[in-house]
């Protein structure tokens, strides 16, 4: 049997260049590859897709930073209700977070990633990192690694956490029990924030990076000393460094589902969780309005990285996917990649909402590459769609 008639699923009329596009991405990968493929233009599922020896269309895949995501739909959902202010204070909602000369920066520039609190001086444990009120207490403390404001870079581990510590002081609520209330049940997504164990069954354990040669010649070529912000932001740096390809098979992880990096899900949750955003699905009115939808799409932050040592761009929260990944994208469009590979977004003005997941860590990190000739495939089909 070879990879390419492993290609399960559905596509829509007009979307079949889309199968096509992924069955030649399947065929030129190791018999051992596990993907799926979601997309929904103006609310209307098109394209669902998935392939792999284990694979099935509702097989949960960790999403690391493309939980980022669904924790920050929730922020832009209590903006839009007038809960969250952004150009208050953060300390007007979480007063302890002054210390250390960080009591001017805004709930704007902390989602823009502007904090500077990237991680701690001595690192994280495993518990800590699955607790986001025990992250956000230690970053409470801690003195920003920049001044706050000034510039940016990813806070890929504890984003979630400064967002949710925000929220729960603001409402009473932790971030996960909102977004479980206000968006996953309501919509009946399979993407967590907390993964029950009766859907254990369900995950796929993430498999290690495979480097060829080349490629691994690049990861050593890539400055690694253990106190670079690249190694703070990744929690390489402490006393228990983290293995990023292992950290959500952790079930610790997974049960907790801290808005950084522990969602679960499937690129039909992501897809349909994009969806919903921007658009009417099975006759709900879409979550956003399109003055939030600008609001936290609008690029924030764009330029030099500071961990990531690369051009980026954030709106809020989000990612300006279109600057950072996908230039053929609509300049509104919003999402966020995971460091396994995952990528997810949405363009209003397309209306398209697109996910992709894969089972093993791809290269080098963030978007795996595919993405752009699968987006693309979706981006054509659409704009060709009567």
């Amino acid at each position: 049997m070879t990879q390419e008639s492993t290609v399960q699923g559905t596509v829509a009329d007009g979307f079949e260049p889309v199968r096509e596009e992924f069955a030649a991405l399947v065929a030129g990968e190791p018999q051992d590859y596990e993907g799926q493929l979601c997309a929904y233009v103006h609310g209307r599922r098109v394209v669902d897709l998935w392939a792999g020896p284990g694979a099935a269309g509702d097989s949960l895949y960790a999403l690391y930073s493309a939980t980022q995501g669904a924790a920050h739909l929730v922020a832009a959902l209590l903006v839009q209700d007038g809960t969250l202010e952004l150009d208050r204070k953060v300390t007007y909602y979480w007063p302890e977070f002054a210390a250390e000369g960080k009591g001017a920066l805004t709930l704007r520039d902390l989602l823009a990633h502007r904090a500077g609190l990237v991680g701690t001086d001595t690192g994280f444990t495993l518990a800590e990192l699955a607790d986001d009120r025990m992250i956000a207490e230690r970053l409470a403390d801690q003195r920003p690694f920049w001044r706050p404001g000034t510039a940016f870079g990813r806070h890929a581990l504890v984003i979630g956490a400064l967002t949710g510590e925000v929220v729960r002081r603001a409402t009473g609520r932790t971030l996960q029990e909102a977004y479980e209330e206000r968006v996953r049940a309501p919509h009946g997504l399979d993407l967590h924030l907390g993964l029950p164990a009766v859907h254990e069954p369900r995950f796929r354990t993430v498999q290690p990076m495979l480097p060829t040669p080349a490629q691994q010649a690049q990861l050593d070529a890539v400055p690694t000393g253990p106190h670079t912000l690249a190694s703070i932001a990744l929690n390489r740096h402490g006393a228990h460094p983290t293995d990023l390809a292992a950290l959500v098979n952790e079930r610790l992880i997974r049960a907790r589902g801290p808005a950084s990096v522990g969602g679960v899900g499937s690129a039909r949750g992501l897809a349909g969780m994009y969806a919903a955003m921007i658009s009417e699905v099975d006759g709900r009115t879409p979550l956003l309005k399109e003055d939030t939808l600008a609001e936290f799409g609008q690029i924030h932050s764009t330029g030099h990285d500071l961990v990531a040592r690369a051009h980026r761009s954030f709106g809020l929260g989000f990612e300006a996917t279109a600057d950072t990944w996908h230039p053929f994208l609509g300049a509104a469009t919003l999402g966020h990649c995971g460091a396994g590979g995952a990528q997810a977004f949405a363009d209003p003005h397309s209306g398209i909402a697109y996910a992709y997941t894969r089972r093993r860590f791809a290269f080098p990190g963030g978007a795996a590459p595919e993405n752009n000739r699968l987006a693309a495939s979706v981006q054509q089909a659409a704009l060709a769609a009567p």
